[in-house]
């Protein structure tokens, strides 16, 4: 029977107490740090997508939500992992169930991690394919909690890669005056992906802001130009 304890111990099986010393540190966790108190046993993700593939069939949402609600990242990470699987093969009401879950639980994936490996392919997937839920971005985006607004970057990945831009644009402008230095590189990696994508809207986008937005989100959105572009944009500020 796949139960909570189950799945507890198999990631014990294949912990290490030196990986968990090495993510502890990664991951920020000390007293005042955007990773405060989070606890790590030391599972690498190729083992943690291994075992998402093996037991998200039968694994359930009420399953899930133990597993979310646990103080071990790996384990929370193991949960949102086959959350995208299931997100993979779901239809259309059964993404939005998903995805209205993963709504519920936003509180608990809170690491940058959680958010960026998971975030695309369930709420992003889903407001690809519903635009008229996609206002749920703009509640997001202006929440006190770091990793909701996170979220709300995150979420546009699917939205861009479609050439849909206006919901990261927005987004964006109101990240401007974000302090926190997460917000600033998921901006700014969002926005040099629409460069890829079309070059135009990201030099749009920074002819009028670039004057005004944090360095290091500006830094991650140019860096993919020519180094006389980058000069051009970092001369701005």
């Amino acid at each position: 029977m796949i139960n909570e304890s189950f799945l507890l111990q198999e990631l014990k099986k294949i912990s290490s107490a030196e990986k968990a010393k090495a993510s502890s540190w990664f991951f920020k966790t000390g007293i005042g740090q955007y990773g405060e108190g989070d606890q790590f046993i030391g599972v690498v993700m190729p083992d943690l997508r291994r075992l998402a593939k093996k037991y998200f069939y039968e694994v359930d949402l009420k399953l899930i939500v133990l597993l979310l609600e646990n103080k071990i990242h790996e384990v929370r990470m193991l949960a949102l992992l086959m959350l995208t699987y299931k997100a993979e093969k779901a239809n259309v009401d059964q993404l939005e169930e998903l995805a209205s879950f993963y709504l519920r639980h936003a509180k608990r994936i809170n690491n940058w991690d959680l958010v960026d490996v998971s975030t695309p392919k369930v709420v992003g997937k889903y407001l690809l394919a519903k635009p008229e839920k996609r206002k749920v971005l703009f509640d997001l985006v202006k929440s006190p909690n770091l990793w909701e607004r996170r979220i709300a970057v995150l979420a546009t990945f699917p939205l861009l890669k479609a050439k849909q831009f206006d919901e990261l644009l927005m987004v964006s402008e109101i990240l401007l005056k974000d302090r926190h230095d997460l917000i600033h590189k998921a901006v700014g990696w969002m926005l040099r992906e629409m460069g890829k994508v079309d070059e135009k809207e990201l030099k749009k986008f920074l002819d009028r802001h670039a004057v005004v937005m944090p360095r290091t989100m500006l830094r991650y959105a140019i860096e993919k130009f020519d180094i006389s572009t980058r000069n051009h944009y970092l001369g701005r500020k």
